[in-house]
């Protein structure tokens, strides 16, 4: 391997030299398409393709690049947009995988949220409290109080400061202080514990620009079709643009399949799709406006399918979630009126105010990638470990499956670790001390606020939510604001936003679509009523001036995420999967009953 005769020292030396973030714009797409096209041919093939944008294919695009290798990311849709934009939005250890006595599993995710909150990603992954809410005096609280022990014994254990503090006990007068509105008589007392949280699809767009920053070539909507094979060897794949239909090859020494809920499907191109078996489980979220709910923790319940969160964010809460198998279209997971009526029905039994859909501003569904067992027949969801798997079903190609966000680091150094072999030692991962794009400088952006605030008539609440979201990167808002003071002003029908943020979006973080911007940019999609239709308009203006896209393009991106939402609405009015499948099928091909 190319990559591989390069030195550790010089490696760091890369590293270290490759600090200044870059913008991912469309230029920069299509180089890396011009790399993929040419690997092989008049340029070496490539050390690793790693096929998957969501966060472990982000991560282990991080990691092979950081290792000096030549390195290609390339994902069939939008980053993030296949599984890693619907999470529960924790970084989390997994307390509930205690009960599994997957010890193993929670240390490894406690050690990965200590880095995540500590150094590699300070801005994204904010701590936040949780509470248990506890119904019987003596044995629940012994049996919770041994878990968030260990949970905390766990988490203490690692090197470094102490990420969050150890966990509390409340009595029920606490409780209540705490989180007024859970129903009288539902608690004695609760747990208090600490976990994380984070904007899921944000970590993967600042994954792919990091990567991207040390040497990366990214190219999203560019979907794997084909694996190519010499004798027994994988050789690289064949890829299809999926912007303009070209389909061509790209040699590479290695692929890393992180294809997620899709890992079946990569394996069947070997012609043996049972290298790995994954199962997909739906989970829903619903999001309230803060104002409904009286709490300034979250809370964690257990219900007789999944699990129920209540995580505050700014200005709204999310409440989920489901656990149901799913069987159809893995690329379009659906909420149904029965999912929401679930969540609602639990979230109510034990709130003291009383939820209805009229309150619910937003919802989303997703798909989460479980190895399954190897046993035949159904499973349930719920009792699969989330612990990760990677196997070598041919040589050159590396699958990775199963695992959770908050362990995606892990998950990308064990692929590459893989498909490097033996050689793996001679370049070890390094991704452990590799800050996140708009890490480092956060401290002193969070010290400069207040200024900002006098200066640009910001409340505090939108200069937190720009530190949460771009940490030091806000200084190139900055300069974008020089160039146009009326990027400084929030946007007129989603206020939570600021029109350099779109801006920003456009000409930085790789978006090719209205959709991108609504859905992963932003988190628009699901926190404002209608999914943001309302500031579309104002939207695609400002993506006219910052992508060149002439009338006829902006209103086609229109029309295509009117029918998006349509389609979704639609699908939320029906009670099976099947049916809502249905419905939303016939609003995107534009079909009346």
């Amino acid at each position: 391997m190319r990559g591989l005769l390069q030195t550790t020292t010089s490696v760091r030396e890369k590293v270290r030299a490759s600090m200044q973030p870059k913008a991912l714009t469309g230029r920069d797409r299509d180089e890396a398409l011009r790399t993929l096209r040419e690997s092989g041919t008049t340029r070496p093939p490539l050390d690793i393709l790693v096929v998957g944008g969501g966060v472990t294919g982000a991560g282990a695009a991080l990691d092979a690049t950081t290792r000096g290798l030549a390195t290609a990311l390339v994902e069939a849709s939008d980053w993030g947009s296949g599984t890693s934009q619907w999470s529960t939005k924790l970084v989390h250890g997994g307390l509930r995988y205690l009960q599994m006595l997957d010890f193993g599993l929670v240390h490894e995710a406690l050690t990965e949220r200590g880095l995540l909150l500590r150094s590699l990603a300070p801005h994204l992954v904010k701590p936040m409290p949780f509470l248990i809410p506890l119904e019987h005096r003596v044995w629940q609280r012994a049996y919770y109080g041994a878990g968030v022990t260990l949970y905390d014994l766990l988490a203490n254990a690692l090197p470094g400061q102490r990420a969050l503090p150890i966990h509390q006990h409340a009595g029920r007068r606490g409780l209540h202080r705490e989180f007024p509105d859970l129903r009288e008589g539902r608690a004695i007392g609760a747990v208090k514990y600490w976990d994380a949280t984070v904007d899921d699809a944000r970590l993967v767009s600042t994954l792919v620009r990091t990567a991207h920053t040390y040497g990366a070539s990214v190219a999203s909507r560019t979907r794997a079709v084909g694996l190519l094979r010499e004798g027994d060897r994988i050789v690289g794949a064949r890829l299809r643009d999926e912007e303009t239909g070209e389909v061509f090859e790209a040699r590479a020494n290695q692929v890393v399949s992180c294809a997620g809920v899709w890992t079946e499907e990569v394996g069947g191109l070997t012609g043996d799709p049972s290298c790995l078996r994954v199962m997909a489980s739906k989970g829903i979220h619903l999001v309230v406006p803060r104002d409904r709910i009286r709490g300034t923790s979250g809370l964690f319940l257990q219900t007789e399918r999944s699990v129920l969160f209540f995580i505050p964010w700014a200005r709204y809460w999310i409440i989920g979630t489901t656990d149901t198998p799913w069987r159809l279209d893995r690329g379009h997971p659906v909420a149904t009126a029965t999912d929401i009526d679930y969540v609602l029905e639990h979230a109510n039994s034990v709130l003291t105010t009383h939820l209805t859909r009229d309150d619910v501003v937003g919802w989303y569904a997703g798909l989460r990638p479980l190895l399954q067992p190897g046993v035949e027949g159904d499973t349930d969801s719920a009792k699969v470990s989330r612990e990760h798997t990677v196997v070598s079903p041919l040589p050159g190609l590396t699958v990775v499956g199963g695992g959770k966000l908050t362990t995606y680091r892990v998950m990308a150094k064990d692929a590459v670790d893989l498909s490097l072999g033996d050689r793996a030692s001679e370049l070890p991962s390094i991704t452990h001390q590799i800050p996140l794009l708009g890490a480092v400088g956060e401290a002193a952006m969070r010290r400069r606020m207040p200024a900002l605030r006098d200066r640009f008539g910001w409340s505090e609440q939108i200069t937190d939510h720009l530190l949460h979201r771009y940490g030091s990167l806000v200084e190139q808002l900055l300069d974008l604001i020089v160039e146009d003071p009326s990027l400084a002003r929030p946007l007129e029908h989603a206020p939570a936003y600021l029109r350099v943020e779109i801006a920003y979006a456009c000409i930085s973080e790789g978006v090719l679509h209205l959709e991108d911007v609504m859905m992963r940019r932003t988190r628009l999609y699901y926190e404002e009523p209608r999914k943001g239709l309302a500031a579309v308009p104002e939207i695609a203006e400002i993506a006219v001036q910052w992508l060149g896209w002439n009338e006829a393009r902006e209103a086609g991106e229109v029309e295509a995420y009117e029918r998006r939402v349509l389609a979704d609405e639609a699908a939320a009015r029906e009670t099976t999967d099947e049916a809502a499948v249905a419905a939303r099928d016939r609003v995107l091909q534009g079909v009346r009953r």
